[in-house]
């Protein structure tokens, strides 16, 4: 008899799947306002192990980390045209505290390159002083009015860099280095996602920017989602906010500046690119648990047994847990932990041990088998690549499965409708055709060269924009 499935099939309901596995998966829960979410333990151990991964990756550009406060005075918000128009549908804004209201409301942190200058200008008097380059991993709140669980939440956490510059190139080369060797390098090489690396057009760069890059990736119904972001901000907060240095010859001169984040969107990223119909399929190298051992029943030798092996398993290197909870039903928590997507599950009972073996499950490659006990921790670390670059793979597979060649806008749309991305000639598309795949709820993801890289300026000839319906 096949068992009764746990969750919704994704090609019968994407969103309702997606849903039923956050839940069942037990990432998060809706929070007690419309648009907040509570992360449980295991989503926020995701979050813990991208936090790691990136940071690590962020300090190695020489960046180091503050922290700056959640509330920020409405004025220096008014102070960048673009940047207040950009977020005024989106802001909280405190007006009453104390007991009283306040003689200036303050805004909760939408972002924060408004109060970073306030202090980069105090902070910076030479050229000495530059480059300075800033990190923070915090919290903010964006008011949304279709909330989706790690996907567009009112309040989320994220890092966002913020950085100071002697000229427009090292400000340009920086916002290149990160969106390459810091969030591509941890999306292809930590959560094995593929993406396009590309340029946004004038409509859908940052507000205040003078260029945005970006990261996107195909998520497992054909829709794109937004991964990171990496700007380009000119000198247009640093003349608002007289952010200015002492140069080499004595002249006052406005610093160049970029800033980049990546947010808890990338858990649901990780939902809808690796998932599939019996759960998540965390990547190894981003799992907190790599592989489980599992008593089977309430056997003396049974425990003692996998105990031994996650001490094994450890000594070697993988992140092991031992699940000897032999009061719940062992079939409950096989489904358990396949849900959760550990990379690598392993099953002792009493018949193993008279074998000698264990039985072997692998999440991400599928299947099932005997392995000898002394074979295991020689075994896993290389199964743990394997599916590692398995899942990168797929992913990639499944992007130029479904993206199409096209040649007018009428194409563009029906690729995108029908659960896809296309690439048309920028030439042809240009910002009224832009402004008619709106029309369809579609948007051009990004720009890129003929052959896939990100191009120098928006209307470079040869730009090719990548259209798709988006998350």
């Amino acid at each position: 008899m096949a068992k009764a499935p746990v969750l919704t099939p994704r090609a019968d309901d994407f969103p309702r799947w997606y849903q039923d596995l956050i839940n069942k998966a037990e990432l998060a829960d809706n929070g007690p306002v419309r648009g907040t979410m509570v992360i449980r333990p295991y989503g926020y151990g995701l979050w813990e192990r991208m936090q790691a991964e990136m940071d690590a990756r962020i300090k190695g550009t020489g960046t180091q980390n503050a922290y700056f406060p959640l509330l920020i005075p409405q004025s220096y918000l008014t102070r960048e045209a673009d940047h207040v128009e950009g977020f005024a549908p989106e802001l909280a804004v405190v007006t009453h505290a104390g007991g009283k209201d306040l003689e200036e409301p303050a805004v909760v942190r939408p972002t924060s390159e408004t109060i970073v200058n306030e202090y980069f200008s105090k902070w910076i008097q030479s050229y000495r002083d530059l480059p300075l380059l800033i990190n923070q991993w915090a919290n903010v709140v964006r008011w949304e009015l279709r909330p989706r669980l790690f996907l567009r939440t009112s309040e989320f956490l994220w890092q966002e860099g913020h950085t100071a510059h002697a000229t427009y190139e090292e400000a340009r080369d920086f916002a290149a280095h990160i969106q390459r060797h810091v969030y591509g390098d941890f999306l292809e090489n930590v959560l094995a996602m593929d993406f396009v690396s590309g340029r946004k057009t004038v409509k859908e760069r940052f507000a205040g920017a003078v260029n945005t890059l970006t990261l996107e990736s195909m998520m497992g119904d054909g829709k794109a989602l937004q991964m990171v972001t990496s700007h380009e901000l000119g000198q247009n907060f640093a003349k608002a906010f007289n952010t200015r240095y002492l140069s080499k010859d004595a002249s006052q001169e406005y610093v160049w500046q970029t800033s980049w984040g990546s947010t808890t969107r990338m858990i649901g990223a990780l939902v809808m690119t690796h998932g599939d119909d019996d759960g998540l399929r965390v990547p190894p190298r981003l799992a907190q648990i790599q592989a489980v051992v599992l008593a089977i029943k309430d056997d003396e030798a049974v425990l003692a047994k996998v105990h031994e092996i996650g001490e094994r398993l450890a000594a070697a290197g993988v992140r092991v847990h031992v699940d000897d909870r032999t009061d719940t039903p062992f079939g409950r928590r096989a489904v358990d932990w396949e849900l959760k997507g550990v990379p690598v599950r392993i099953e002792v009972g009493p018949r193993d041990l008279e074998n000698g073996t264990a039985m072997l499950a692998r999440r991400i490659a599928g299947g099932k088998e005997p392995v000898a006990l002394e074979a295991l921790p020689g075994l896993v670390p290389g199964i743990l690549e394997e599916d590692q670059a398995l899942l990168l793979k797929q992913s990639r597979e499944h992007r130029l499965s479904r993206t199409a060649e096209v040649s007018t806008i009428d194409e563009a749309v029906e690729a995108a409708v029908a659960g896809g991305w296309a690439r048309i000639p920028w030439s042809v598309l240009g910002e009224d055709g832009e402004a008619k795949l709106a029309e369809h709820a579609v948007t051009v993801r990004c720009l890129v060269t003929e052959d896939g890289a990100v191009p120098d300026a928006d209307d470079a000839p040869g730009n090719v924009a990548v259209v798709a319906r988006a998350y």
